[in-house]
């Protein structure tokens, strides 16, 4: 038996006894039959650790790289290549959470300086350190602001939060005992008088909306703050973290709580993952927040010193009272960020939210210049935006840029893409989609002619 399988037959058998299960198969007898797969993994033969290093790079070369210009969440933003090597260094790397303070200074350093950085980025007064990604901070938020109420349990989601987001809301939400009410949209934005409406009638706890929305719109919303806090509700505001380097901040909205994804401060696409949820909050809600918060202090030589701290004791005594203590691997992320902060600073944050700005409007002026499409709402957007386009077929877009090494966008409607340009997209990929785009539209008016 290999030492790094960690369970013997005997091991196996006497927790199936335990369960009151047969076997490891009846396990998965809840899988349906036609997803489970009955094959052989196509896996090598033994190998030295040479040829395993050939075996990788052949299927390297056998990858094709596609220019992307998908977003709805994930981005492809540029990070400085010392990131890579700076977050392996020994004195941020713990093997677990920082529990014991004198031989976790590092951990506790560099998280003390992401919160600080995000609460700078975010306008706000408190950051934590500890949220799997925006859709599950989101979610959190929510929470926060229902145990932060007075008997309300609802919670506004307007409908231009991102789908994705919604749908973890309401999973958090549906075991938390929390109603869940949508705020319909208006012409790609929310719809303040709906929005008012329901809230005039009472139990409302919390209020969601996204900047720039799910469509790329920037909305306005001034007063949204003063509307929500008359009903004695709280306003959470969802951010994909790299426009607040142009953008006006959750904290000028006069949010309560500003959430969202870090992942476009530098961390890679990863086909989909790791990312880094933040959220931040005014300081009279911080004993509310879950996860971690870091502190700094002086030790007993007046030396300065991280802690972590403002924890409730509810945390290690009551779990039924506690929030969510999430941690560990999101503190890699954590210190992936910090740093790329560090190294780009203000300036070189706005001078890649410019350029992404820049080319997202640029790509969409070809577009309509053209007559390819068009913007489906009339709506100010910052780096993405939805645009539609007459008599063609998402799918197609998609499935003919792939063929021609690029991701167009991602899918909204059958003739509706949403499309995103960060600093990393040349003008030239920004033509040469257009041009792709141009010859599917011409191909497919051959085709008509032809019938």
């Amino acid at each position: 038996m290999f030492k790094y399988f960690p369970h013997t037959e005997e091991d196996i058998q006497a927790m199936l006894c335990k369960t009151g299960i047969n076997s490891i198969d009846d396990l998965y007898a809840d899988v349906p039959e036609e997803i489970r797969f009955r094959g052989d993994y196509q896996l090598p033969k033994a190998c030295s650790e040479s040829e395993l290093r050939q075996l990788f790079d052949e299927m390297t070369r056998q990858t094709r790289p596609l220019t992307c210009f998908a977003g709805a969440g994930t981005y492809d933003h540029y990070a400085p290549a010392v990131v890579q090597d700076m977050v392996r260094r020994s004195e941020f790397l713990t093997s677990y959470t920082p529990y014991q303070a004198e031989v976790s200074q590092g951990t506790l350093h560099y998280i003390f300086e992401y919160q600080s950085m995000m609460a700078r980025l975010t306008g706000m007064e408190i950051s934590n350190a500890s949220l799997y990604d925006g859709a599950t901070a989101t979610a959190e938020a929510a929470m926060m602001a229902v145990s932060s109420a007075k008997k309300a349990d609802t919670v506004l989601l307007s409908e231009t939060l991102d789908p994705k987001v919604a749908g973890v809301v309401r999973t958090y939400a549906h075991y938390h005992g929390i109603n869940i009410e949508t705020i319909p949209q208006l012409d790609g934005t929310i719809n303040r008088q709906a929005m008012k409406q329901r809230l005039q009638q009472g139990g409302v706890a919390g209020v969601v909306v996204q900047m720039p929305n799910r469509y790329g719109i920037v909305e306005d919303l001034t007063g949204l703050a003063d509307e929500v806090h008359e009903q004695k509700a709280l306003l959470v505001v969802n951010s994909v973290a790299a426009d607040l380097a142009l953008l006006k901040t959750p904290g000028e909205w006069g949010a309560d709580i500003a959430v969202g994804d870090g992942q476009s401060l530098g961390l890679p696409m990863s086909f989909g993952g790791p990312g880094i949820g933040y959220m931040c909050c005014k300081e009279k809600l911080m004993r509310k927040m879950p996860g971690r918060i870091v502190g700094m202090t002086q030790d007993n030589r007046g030396q300065r010193a991280f802690v972590l701290t403002l924890q409730a004791r509810e945390q290690h005594i009551r779990r039924q009272k506690a929030t969510s203590n999430i941690c560990s691997n999101q503190s890699l992320m954590a210190l992936y960020v910090t740093i790329y902060l560090s190294l780009m600073g203000p300036e070189g944050l706005k001078e890649a939210a410019e350029l992404s700005y820049a080319g997202a409007h640029y790509l969409c002026e070809q577009l309509v210049g053209k007559r390819l499409g068009q913007l489906t709402y009339q709506k100010p957007f910052f780096n993405e935006f939805c645009m539609t386009f007459p008599g063609m077929d998402a799918d197609i877009i998609l499935s003919e840029c792939a063929d021609r090494g690029i991701i167009a966008g991602v899918k909204v409607d059958s003739d509706k893409l949403l499309i995103a340009v960060t600093e990393q997209r040349t003008r030239s990929e920004i033509d040469k989609l257009v041009e792709t785009i141009g010859n599917i539209k011409k191909s497919g008016e051959n085709v008509t002619n032809n019938r």
